[in-house]
């Protein structure tokens, strides 16, 4: 089963774009928008790891990390508090009161999902993913390296994140728009047009041999990882 985080954010916008980001990374992802909440949902169902936002209605994200550290299922929980106040005093306070980590906003979701790469692999080594596998297609991501069955296939950077994403996300169809996003980021102006150049590149290594094209392409919606292609 794949990690669960928990995401306390009373902004609706900003729980979205961190949800986006961990369902992203492998994670199934719980909100609660108010500190009670937020203690009803951890005893409910136990994370593997905890955004919390400093700012909350009912009860402080504070409060909320003090109680969680008291509580058995979320003792050892890695937190990482997401909050504007940026002063050193509040940073000691912040992990003073449990917290792991603690990031200033606005911050950089590649950097977010930097640190929190780097506190499941401390923390729970187990949950982080080192290879992804689709029928015969397997993907080292400790290695960078990807086989089709024996065969070990040479993809471009481009080329390997975007397989990556698609195996990720098995049978789910993406847009152009969705894939840009994703694999060239948001900050980047690219034409749609260019996911298709990627994606036939992409075609042609994985299917050198006698290979089954398991890439499906949806007309006027996008692209997919699919088993249905080989069928």
């Amino acid at each position: 089963m794949k990690p669960l985080a928990l995401v306390i954010e009373d902004e609706i916008a900003l729980t979205t774009l961190l949800r986006y980001n961990l369902e992203k990374e492998g994670f199934r992802v719980n909100e609660a928008h108010d500190g009670e909440e937020a203690l009803l949902r951890a005893k409910e169902e136990a994370p593997d790891l905890i955004l919390l936002d400093w700012m909350l209605p009912l009860l402080s994200g504070i409060e909320v990390c003090r109680q969680l550290r008291r509580l058995p299922e979320t003792k050892d929980v890695p937190i990482i508090m997401l909050t504007a106040r940026g002063e050193e005093t509040d940073k000691i306070r912040g992990l003073d009161s449990g917290a792991d980590d603690y990031m200033t906003k606005p911050f950089s979701p590649a950097e977010l999902v930097a640190r929190i790469r780097a506190i499941m692999r401390r923390s729970k080594p187990e949950t982080v993913t080192e290879a992804l596998v689709f029928e015969d297609i397997n993907m080292d991501l400790a290695a960078y390296k990807v086989y089709r069955g024996d065969r070990e296939v040479h993809l471009g950077p481009t080329e390997f994140k975007l397989l990556r994403h698609l195996m990720q996300n098995p049978g789910r169809v993406f847009s152009r728009e969705q894939l840009l996003d994703s694999v060239w980021g948001h900050d980047v102006y690219v034409e749609p047009r260019t996911v298709d150049v990627h994606i036939r590149r992409l075609r042609k290594v994985l299917n050198e041999g006698t290979e089954q094209d398991l890439i499906r392409t949806v007309r006027s919606a996008g692209y997919a990882l699919d088993r249905a292609k080989a069928a």
